[in-house]
């Protein structure tokens, strides 16, 4: 068993090192993952750009889409999770505290005295291995953890979280039910997870929006079952408003779901786009930065705008459960899968940065 523990940190935008920590002494309460896979997302190449910032700003051991083997674990804290050494298990990103009002009524996503986060927190909170991006990741009491079929590729069970962005935003948050007309701004791997839940739930229309260069993402959302798919940029660039028109013959969507990064203009889209007391769920960070809003169309057409924060305990449930019963082809979503050295090759390779690669779904597997 080595005493050390190797992971990549992020100490400044476009700045990741290969470091080793000590490896953590496991009590009664708290234990060692064995990381297999952590998934990259797009917030882990706009952190990576510098575009948004993670934790407080300093050194960083990223990944909070971590799924790994359970190694070592307390006996306190394996009756507690009700895991057992061998186990399979996906992480949350949010460690709550579990005790205060918001935690105890279902909020647990405010918890206002929470001081830790897988990918988020500093390498300078012992024991710093916080994040997925590591051959093992420390889990601290207050994880919340989720167990997943270990027969399962690992590639493929590490969508936990981009599925359960797409159950959580389209089904809890967008309420797409049977019949529904769905529109998907943006067709990344949670916009392609959207079309999923969305069909899970009976959508009656999904249309999705890309760029040109999202080609083969526009391709495999028809593939899981988007009905049209729209390229919003080049010459042959289409009108999103005027298109859903179209299809709907004037009805509009009945939920718009805003998954583009960094882009401000499909908010707008979005609210245009929306029928009469429909119901938009905005989930595509923009950096911080303002985004011009037209309160009269939210008024005059009364529509209901949610805001998507992450994913919550019922969302990767369900989408866990979708993804072991093998419904979906979701291995055709999986593109890239790197080792830990190649960190920065993965996060340029999601980015479009790569010339020649075209990239949906990428993961990092630090033990291969």
């Amino acid at each position: 068993m080595a005493d050390t523990v190797r992971a990549a940190v992020q100490v400044g935008p476009r700045n990741i090192e290969i470091r080793e920590f000590p490896r953590p002494v496991i009590g009664p309460d708290d234990g060692l993952l064995r990381v297999e896979a952590n998934g990259i997302c797009g917030s882990d190449v706009e952190a990576y750009r510098g575009h948004l910032r993670m934790g407080r700003g300093g050194a960083v051991v990223p990944g909070h889409e971590p799924l790994g083997i359970i190694e070592e674990i307390g006996e306190r804290a394996a009756e507690r999770w009700g895991v057992q050494p061998g186990d399979r298990v996906a992480l949350e990103v949010i460690v709550p505290c579990r005790s205060c009002h918001d935690c105890l009524t279902g909020r647990y996503q405010a918890c206002r005295n929470r001081r830790f986060g897988h990918g988020v927190t500093g390498v300078d909170v012992a024991p710093s291995l916080w994040g997925g991006l590591a051959e093992h990741l420390y889990l601290t009491p207050g994880a919340v953890l989720h167990k997943v079929d270990k027969t399962l590729p690992a590639e493929l069970a590490v969508m936990f979280n981009p599925l359960g962005a797409g159950v959580r935003w389209a089904l809890h948050l967008g309420g797409v039910g049977i019949g529904d007309t769905v529109l998907v701004l943006g067709a990344g791997q949670r916009g392609i997870a959207a079309v999923v839940a969305a069909r899970a739930a009976g959508a009656g229309t999904v249309i999705v929006t890309g760029l040109e260069a999202d080609a083969h993402k526009l391709a495999l959302a028809r593939e899981f079952g988007a009905d049209h798919t729209l390229v919003v940029d080049g010459d042959g660039a289409q009108d999103v408003v005027e298109r859903v028109r179209e299809i709907t013959d004037g009805a509009m969507a009945d939920v718009v779901l805003e998954l583009t990064p960094m882009a401000t203009e499909p908010v707008t889209h979005a609210l245009q786009a929306v029928k009469h007391a429909g119901r938009v769920v905005l989930a595509g960070l923009k950096g911080g930065r303002e985004v011009p809003l037209r309160t009269d169309l939210i008024i005059n057409k009364a529509i209901n705008v949610v805001g998507a924060y992450g994913v919550d305990a019922r969302g990767y449930a369900e989408a866990i459960a979708i993804i072991e019963s093998r419904r979906f082809p979701l291995e055709k979503l999986h593109t890239h899968t790197f080792g830990l050295d190649d960190t920065a090759l993965a996060m340029e390779t999601l980015a479009g940065e790569v010339p020649g690669e075209a990239a949906v779904h990428v993961s990092v597997h630090p033990n291969s």
